[in-house]
């Protein structure tokens, strides 16, 4: 949960600027992003698979 306390000499934007900062950090809006639309367990397998190949693969090139 991210929280903010306004400081005193802080406006309402520069306040919601510095709010929209800690939500970006914190991963709440990819979270989000991630959760908006229901995917099926298999889609996830898969997409994982798809990214592990990805990974090795750039490993692969880098000579790891």
């Amino acid at each position: 949960m991210v929280k903010l306390m306004v400081r005193d000499s802080e406006t309402i934007q520069e306040a919601v600027r510095r709010f929209r900062k800690l939500v970006e950090r914190s991963g709440i809006k990819k979270e989000m992003r991630r959760r908006e639309h229901y995917q099926k367990p298999s889609e996830i397998r898969r997409r994982q698979k798809i990214q592990a190949e990805r990974r090795n693969r750039r490993a692969r090139m880098l000579g790891r």
